[in-house]
């Protein structure tokens, strides 16, 4: 399957999962996530998913300034329910890169290395998407993003009225991906360490 090729450049991570190193799935629990990824999890690409891949990134850098990120021990917590908006989207993404996850997560193994009840929602916090929380030691940081300088092309509302036509040729759809993705790379290639995009504070 190919992937647009700026997916391979955006930035990644690496996080250490001591429950991949418990049962050998990779040397020292270290495994390198990337934007692919994500897209392969959500099955699209889109700001939405982008954005959603870099506060992950931007959140474990934080509570992990000067070690490799543990995959596993930290807690995220959604401002929004899970079904409104593109909170369930968003918070797919969190489990991808944090194993977070909901009722439907690991149970652990004799009492370790359970990932169940690790991503909640509804905290009613409207300055944030989320927070993200270690378990270790209760740093807390808190995650959202402002997209409005990564504007969409002009003519993308055109374009995707005529992409999603029912005549749409083979070349009007090909033109909407195309402003479609553009955006999708600036946010990511350009705008990864911005912190006016990317926002992450301390309460």
């Amino acid at each position: 399957m190919a992937l647009p090729a700026f997916f391979s450049a955006a930035p990644g991570i690496v996080l250490r999962d001591p429950l991949a190193e418990l049962l050998g799935a990779a040397e020292g629990g270290l495994i390198e996530y990337g934007y692919a990824d994500a897209v392969r999890l959500a099955g699209h690409s889109c700001p939405t998913v982008a954005g959603a891949y870099l506060m992950a990134r931007a959140a474990l850098r934080a509570l992990y300034p000067d070690a490799v990120p543990e995959r596993g021990s930290v807690v995220v917590t959604m401002s929004m329910a899970e079904e409104e908006g593109t909170t369930g989207v968003i918070a797919q993404v969190f489990t991808l890169l944090t194993g977070a996850a909901g009722n439907n997560g690991f149970h652990g193994i004799g009492g370790h290395h359970a990932r169940h009840g690790l991503l909640r929602y509804g905290s009613n916090d409207l300055s944030c998407i989320a927070g993200f929380c270690r378990s270790d030691t209760g740093d807390t940081v808190y995650v959202s993003m402002d997209l409005s300088s990564v504007s969409p092309a002009p003519q993308m509302r055109m374009l995707m009225g005529r992409a999603l036509a029912a005549d749409a040729t083979d070349a009007e759809r090909a033109a909407f991906a195309s402003v479609w993705q553009d955006r999708v790379r600036k946010l990511l290639l350009q705008h990864a360490e911005d912190a006016r995009v990317i926002k992450v504070v301390r309460h």
